[in-house]
């Protein structure tokens, strides 16, 4: 790499992911909140061990808005050792972050009230000269998730419809990067931190741990020169958008896998080199807990069992979330025994479920797909289409329990 500013780039950290969990005893938290924990203590050793000179959080410390004073307590202690080590530290509000209410306090709000040195918290969008751990300086242009609520504050906004809304919104942020492009000082490098969704971007399983609708930036927006290095949260796949141009337009990816749907994907951060007019980067691995689906189709066995123990042996299980679909007969389904099944998963960390799949009508309804692949919005539209709704309807119904799923979740 070329030498410059030493950046490392990560976020949609999620603390309080709980399922496929159990007691940790040593801590006494949940071992799937260890799991988070710990990959953010390796990101935070990787950073103080190879010099680093700025972190940058893109957003969602927590999964939910309102963590309790334990996950707050852990977050700290590895932000504080960041900081103490002399590492400016930028931590970008994500969706999650955000409070329910317009004034109260974020969750990660204390680092400005304790006025933590080498911490600023990144709440509004805003061009900020940030002094490395060098010495250096780098511009960082920060833009923290889109609030459609806020528009709602204003009496000329307040009888649009979502999408009306939404268009707003998306027209708003994208004159506010222009105007952050527009502050920039040529002469030094250039950093925009976003949490938002990218047309483009290839979404993962973070469709159902969202907090409400999308508002999407167009790519072109962010494709601006002005910007050395374009470094965003939100999106749990990593992946770059600008397919090799400048500037690189990068989404870190989360550090743990949420669920099945991100049982493929590469977890870790991003390290880029930062000079005025380029960048360098790259996609650092993290070990993040494995997740596994063992699929055995038994239906051409008269017993089903040593097929399904030869699959399970194929597949390296050992501390890994695994899971069993096992394609039956009707007639084998009584054949298959849970407690043989576990015996042979015993070198697992969780066995997250053993299904049995024999072909119903009521499955056909998913279209061939598991309900637990599928988000609770998926899930209402095959519902009603299963029912036999008719397409302007479910239109309608479906605009509506999105605006009920934004509310409570």
């Amino acid at each position: 790499m070329a030498t410059g500013i030493r950046i490392l780039h990560t976020g949609d950290l999620h603390i309080g992911m709980e399922n496929y969990g159990r007691l940790d005893p040593a801590t006494g938290l949940n071992g799937r909140v260890m799991d988070f924990l710990r990959r953010l203590s390796e990101v935070v050793d990787y950073a103080l061990e190879n010099e680093i000179d700025l972190f940058l959080f893109a957003g969602d410390a927590y999964k939910s808005r309102d963590p309790n004073s334990t996950y707050r307590r852990e977050f700290a202690r590895r932000i504080k050792r960041l900081a103490d080590g002399g590492i400016p530290v930028i931590l970008l509000l994500g969706n999650h972050d955000l409070p329910a209410q317009e004034r109260r306090a974020s969750s990660v709000e204390v680092f400005r009230t304790l006025d933590v040195p080498n911490v600023l918290v990144a709440s509004s969008e805003r061009l900020h000269r940030i002094t490395t751990r060098r010495g250096e300086t780098i511009q960082v242009a920060t833009v923290p998730y889109p609030l459609r609520q806020r528009l709602l504050a204003h009496e000329e906004y307040k009888d649009k419809t979502i999408a009306e809304l939404d268009a707003l919104v998306q027209d708003l942020m994208a004159d506010n990067i222009r105007a952050l492009a527009e502050q920039v000082d040529p002469a030094l490098p250039a950093v925009l931190l976003g949490h938002f969704s990218v047309s483009e971007a290839q979404y993962g399983s973070e469709r159902t741990v969202m907090l409400g609708r999308d508002v999407v930036v167009l790519k072109s927006i962010l494709a601006d020169p002005t910007w050395d290095y374009v470094a965003l949260g939100h999106i749990h796949r990593h992946q770059e958008l600008n397919r090799g141009q400048s500037p690189p337009i990068v989404y870190c990816g989360s550090l743990e896998r949420i669920d099945f749907g991100e049982e493929g994907e590469p977890k870790g951060f991003v390290i880029a080199e930062v000079q005025r007019g380029r960048a360098e980067w790259r996609f650092q691995r993290v070990n993040s807990r494995r997740f596994v689906t063992i699929r055995a189709d038994v239906r051409d066995e008269s017993d089903p069992l040593p097929a399904l123990l030869k699959a399970i042996a194929g597949q390296e299980i050992a501390d890994a979330v695994v899971r069993v679909i096992i394609r039956a007969r009707p007639e084998q389904e009584g054949l298959v025994r849970d407690a043989d099944v576990r015996r042979a998963l015993e070198a697992a960390y969780y066995v997250a479920g053993i299904n049995v799949e024999v072909e119903r009508t009521y499955r056909q309804r998913l279209g061939g797909e598991s309900p637990e692949e599928l988000t609770p919005a998926q899930l209402l539209r095959r519902y009603l289409e299963s029912k036999g709704t008719p397409p302007d309807r479910i239109a309608v119904l479906m605009q509506y329990a999105e605006e009920i799923l934004e509310t409570f979740f």
